[in-house]
């Protein structure tokens, strides 16, 4: 054969690379091609499409590395079900060959990410070597699902095995109890990965949460750790700003804001929410004014960087601006304002108004309907908490038809909410009958159901139902049932429960349940008990120095038994005599000694209650009427004359009378009272 021209070589290289590709239609060249399409359509998330290609391309079932980009989209993804159908795909394909641990690394990254720990440790345990990442892997999935024992244990396994990098270190920190995460950080310094900006932010979060959720240690830890990073990133000062503005250190977040700000470090929607956090719990009353004008200047800094698009950050302003004193109507309008409104929006300006303003909460969640949303669960248990502020239980009823008409009657969440409302509505009959209905109950139904009772003094039927409850109890369950025993003088029983918690219940004494007890003891009038009512008392100084409520509650006592020059020494010793503040009255009959009889008499005329009483019945148009129940609400406790007022009244009116003060309920008809005068 004539050999071809110089030209003519290209040609027949070009016809005979075109036969072979013809002939072998996934070449290489196109197996590289089909791999960077199935890894762009998995990145995408059309992981379907990119398996239904894999599978049905049999060069690439022996590809390590199309399992593993698969894999990684699977986890990245959360699609568990895909993982686990590619996995059985990988061992049916591949039956004796042994495992790639590039392969096997992302497969155990998958299980755990996709929360399936039990066939990631399954994975692991069966691999026949592992490096650094087999161990953080399975290290971080224990740690995003909370299973802390596994994690610190499968770390400590790892020191003998090999050197935990900066990420094994991160995770088991956050995972991990105050102790254990004191050990982690005393080794982190030991290696040397205390430098690592991933080890110190986790050190944050550990000790701020310790310190949050355990009252343990004093936060210092948090801050040390913070100031001693050579190198910190925007997580680090959001975790630090987070922390103060938790522990209702508004000051000090804002004050590192500010350095932050003024280092130049650029900052997010998240670091302005914990800032605006802050300024609504630091400022207020007399010092709205600064608070307003904080608002104001963070305000014009997100429109100038486009944040005020987002709506988690309009609502977050929304509450501010709310907490600070605007008015509901100027609230509305800013966040009607921005656009993108979806339930998870109106959902948090429900909120912002659910405790302050229950009225204006209800008038938004209507608002809501007429946008065309349908609120879910998490809306309805919001709403349900704001109708407990209301004086009626009418809003109650109404907002659960719709619980019932969107199919959540039998959520447990709900129901627990329901329950709260109803008895903070004045309806206990209500709560009862959510209670009956309940398919299962949870700690806190038991605990909601116990608190209605308490509230309304039916102590009895709270002891009753405690001694029914089929779930272990905690510390809410024995600060209501030490509650009721206060409202009914129960002081006996009062003893039992608070004697029996640490010993048959678990459950440690805290600054509650010695408020109770001091309750208990001093307004029974056991007045020969002062010391150990004052041993109680000190120990709620010991537990919170700061707190009034020790000192307010032996004061009290001491003024109950005629020992004013002890109460008085009690008072001095609060700084600035802060009584007023905690929302400590003092006694009329005290205050009022050197006032002339009659204008004694002219005072009482005006007090709320009695006012509130004339006006619903100018309203009714008649003095005897008879049939609907009057309801009163008051911030502070009754008087003994309003008290002695309204059983009067009730038997006069053919009325049933229900106030509800700062502390309880009750329930006046036929010259009797539900708290058989003892409140």
């Amino acid at each position: 054969m004539s050999r071809p021209a110089t030209g003519g070589w290209y040609l027949f290289l070009r016809s005979f690379s075109s036969s072979i590709h013809s002939q072998l239609p996934h070449s290489t060249l196109e197996a590289n091609d089909l791999f960077n399409k199935v890894r762009v359509l998995s990145t995408g998330g059309n992981i379907k499409e990119a398996l239904s290609l894999f599978y049905s391309t049999p060069q690439l079932n022996q590809s390590q590395q199309t399992y593993a980009t698969l894999f990684h989209a699977c986890a990245r993804h959360g699609n568990l079900k895909q993982g686990q159908y590619l996995h059985q795909h990988m061992i049916s394909e591949n039956p004796k060959k042994p495992q790639d641990l590039f392969v096997t690394n992302h497969l155990i990254n998958m299980f755990a990410k996709c929360g399936d720990l039990d066939s990631a440790r399954q994975v692991f345990d069966e691999m026949d070597r592992r490096n650094v990442v087999s161990w953080t892997a399975l290290i971080s999935g224990y740690a995003q699902q909370g299973r802390s024992y596994e994690c610190f244990s499968l770390f400590s396994d790892m020191l003998v095995n090999c050197s935990p990098n900066e990420f094994a270190f991160a995770s088991v920190i956050t995972s991990c109890d105050y102790v254990c995460g004191k050990q982690v950080h005393a080794l982190a310094l030991k290696t040397g990965l205390i430098a690592s900006v991933f080890v110190g932010n986790a050190l944050i979060t550990r000790y701020s949460k310790s310190c949050e959720d355990n009252f343990v240690g004093d936060g210092s830890e948090a801050c040390r750790v913070f100031e001693s990073m050579e190198f910190r990133n925007l997580v680090s000062w959001n975790s630090m700003i987070a922390a103060f503005q938790h522990w209702k250190l508004g000051g000090r977040a804002i004050g590192i804001f500010c350095q932050m700000h003024g280092g130049g470090v650029e900052f997010d929607g998240a670091t302005l929410v914990s800032v605006l956090s802050s300024l609504s719990e630091s400022y207020d009353g007399d010092n709205a004014d600064m608070g307003l004008k904080g608002c104001f200047q963070l305000h014009c800094v997100s429109i100038k960087r486009g944040f005020m698009l987002k709506i988690e950050l309009a609502t977050a302003f929304v509450k501010a601006y709310s907490d600070l004193g605007w008015q509901v109507s100027d609230c509305y309008r800013l966040f009607m304002e921005t656009s993108s409104r979806d339930l998870v929006s109106w959902t948090g300006i429900i909120t912002a108004f659910a405790d302050r303003e229950p009225e204006s909460a209800v008038f938004l969640f209507r608002q809501l309907y007429r946008e065309g949303l349908v609120p879910d669960w998490c809306t309805f248990s919001i709403v349900l908490k704001a109708c407990a502020g209301l004086v009626t239980e009418r809003h109650a009823l109404a907002i659960y038809s719709q619980v019932v008409k969107a199919g959540f009657e039998d959520d447990r969440v709900l129901a627990n909410t329901l329950i709260h409302a109803y008895a903070r509505c004045g309806s206990i009959s209500f709560s009862k009958q959510v209670f009956d209905k309940m398919r299962s109950r949870d700690v806190v139904s038991w605990n909601s159901m116990i608190k209605a009772y308490a509230l309304h003094g039916q102590a009895k039927e709270a002891l009753h139902l405690f001694s029914e409850m089929n779930v272990r109890p905690d510390s809410t369950t024995m600060v209501a049932l030490l509650s009721a025993c206060s409202h009914a003088g129960l002081v006996k029983e009062g003893i039992h429960i608070f004697d029996s918690m640490s010993m048959n219940h678990g459950v440690s004494p805290q600054l509650d349940h010695y408020a109770c007890m001091v309750d208990i003891l001093g307004r029974a009038g056991k007045h020969g008990e002062t010391q150990l009512a004052k041993l109680a008392a000190d120990k709620l100084k010991e537990l919170e120095p700061g707190n009034s409520l020790g000192y307010v509650q032996i004061s009290n006592i001491y003024c109950s038994g005629g020992s004013y020059n002890e109460a008085g020494l009690i008072r001095k010793e609060m700084n600035g005599s802060r009584l007023k503040g905690v929302g400590y009255v003092p006694e009329t009959s005290l205050a009022l000694q050197d006032i002339e009889e009659e204008h004694k008499q002219e005072q009482l005329y005006h007090h709320s209650e009695k006012l509130a009483l004339v006006f619903a019945l100018m309203n009714e148009g008649s003095l005897r009427c008879g049939g609907a129940v009057i309801r009163i609400v008051k911030n502070i406790r009754i008087c003994v004359d309003c008290h002695n007022f309204m059983k009067l009244a009730s038997d006069l009116l053919q009325k049933e009378i229900v106030v509800r003060d700062s502390n309880r309920f009750h329930h006046f008809k036929n010259r009797m009272c539900s708290c058989n005068d003892y409140w």
